[in-house]
């Protein structure tokens, strides 16, 4: 079904205005140093159709590290290494956790609970980078984030990563906790090092919309025509993000926006309107469950101004 271009224009400059008016921005995630350093007045918003064409507003041509976000991406690349067999390392449940939580994995033997939190995505590139050297498992990411961008530009913010590396003792925590149990195949740190330049990537909301538009489209790469993935896995992976893409969060992300959606504590979110568009929001301020705060309003008002919720208008 063809966008209503010039609704969905009016819609999303209405929203930016208003985001843009908003006070109430909530915190930048001041525990990895980078990130606590961009400005919270910030707010992009960027819808893609299957045509490419862009409709977008704000600070959408502003690079921001997308964090959580590039996970999406991660797990289309193992369940494509490893299929179903990728479900003997992680679950596929709500966490009902903070994204960063040890006791529920020492509580669950040490098997995270789904692919979008901290531990469940360390497990997932440990997947994919067995066989690989590190640099050639992260070039590998990089260069499927670029193929479903149709986005070479696409690149790591080095200074961000370091900064992760610096101040990731929970996340080492998490690693060797999995390590003991056998989930982890590979050295700590290896993988680690993977994980935290895959989640230092930077993109606007222009090439993270254009990114998800696979998922959107039945597994398809609309601007290529290739199928990244199969219609019943591209659902699936929708699924996961409507369950589990915002962290203890995710009911309520489910019950105000109606969308699958994946975020990052850089304060992107993705969000995937299933026949309709891809589409993706930044703002830096986070709640107190780790997902932006505006960008969640923000896509509160688009899917019920432009009737996208999946549950129905």
């Amino acid at each position: 079904m063809a966008l209503d271009h010039h609704r969905v224009q009016s819609v999303v400059a209405e929203i930016a205005d208003e985001m843009r008016a908003r006070t109430d921005r909530g915190e930048v995630a001041g525990y990895i140093p980078e990130l606590s350093k961009v400005d919270p007045g910030q707010f992009g918003i960027a819808v893609a159709d299957d045509q490419g064409f862009v409709i977008a507003a704000g600070d959408s041509e502003t690079a921001f590290s997308v964090q959580s976000i590039t996970k999406v991406f991660t797990l289309t690349l193992a369940l494509g290494i490893a299929g179903d067999t990728l479900w003997r390392r992680v679950g596929r449940e709500p966490s009902g956790s903070p994204f960063n939580s040890i006791v529920q994995l020492e509580f669950e033997r040490g098997i995270p609970r789904n692919p979008f939190i901290n531990a469940g995505a360390i497990a997932v590139t440990d997947l994919i980078l067995s066989g690989h050297q590190p640099r050639e498992a992260l070039g590998e990411i990089l260069r499927f984030i670029q193929f479903v961008a149709d986005d070479p530009t696409i690149r790591i913010d080095e200074a961000v990563a370091a900064s992760e590396q610096r101040t990731g003792e929970r996340n080492r925590a998490l690693a060797y906790y999995m390590k003991s149990f056998g989930i982890m195949e590979n050295p700590v740190e290896y993988t680690l090092g993977v994980y935290f330049h895959h989640c230092a990537i930077a993109m606007t909301c222009r090439q993270l919309a254009l990114a998800g538009r696979f998922l959107a489209y039945g597994g398809r790469q609309p601007s290529t025509g290739r199928t990244v993935v199969n219609p019943e896995r591209a659902r699936r992976i929708n699924a996961l993000m409507l369950t589990c893409g915002h962290y203890d969060g995710s009911g309520d992300f489910a019950y105000r926006v109606g969308l699958p959606g994946k975020s990052g504590v850089g304060g992107g979110i993705l969000a995937i309107a299933p026949g309709q568009a891809s589409i993706a929001v930044w703002s830096p301020g986070l709640d107190a469950a780790g997902n932006s705060h505006l960008g969640r309003i923000a896509l509160e008002l688009l899917t019920k101004r432009l009737g996208w919720s999946i549950f129905g208008a």
